[in-house]
């Protein structure tokens, strides 16, 4: 029997950089400065080593023209995507559907 493939959750900061950056020829400093945050912020951000936050959400979303729900949906996507496969099998051994 063939093992399945699972690919890994890809961090929303990886979409940031590759279709959003880079396309647009946006650097980090420049990103940053734009939208008045830290350049470590977005360089962890990009790198995977930092979650996007609400407010860097509002603040993207308004500069690049997109909806800040994206960031925060891609954020969410990621982290569940990590959960499920960090503390998913752990909670399907301990919890009990609820019956009533």
């Amino acid at each position: 029997m063939a093992r399945k493939r699972v690919l890994e959750p890809i961090h929303p900061g990886e979409i940031l950089f590759e279709e959003f950056m880079k396309p647009m020829g946006i650097s980090i400093n420049r990103l940053a400065r734009d939208i008045q945050v830290s350049p470590g912020r977005i360089s962890a951000i990009v790198n995977g080593k930092r979650a996007i936050s609400a407010d860097t959400a509002l603040r993207l979303g308004k500069y690049l023209r997109t909806s800040s729900d994206l960031w925060i949906g891609l954020q969410g996507e990621f982290d569940l995507r990590v959960a499920k496969r960090t503390i998913g099998p752990e909670i399907e051994r301990c919890i009990q559907a609820y019956v009533a």
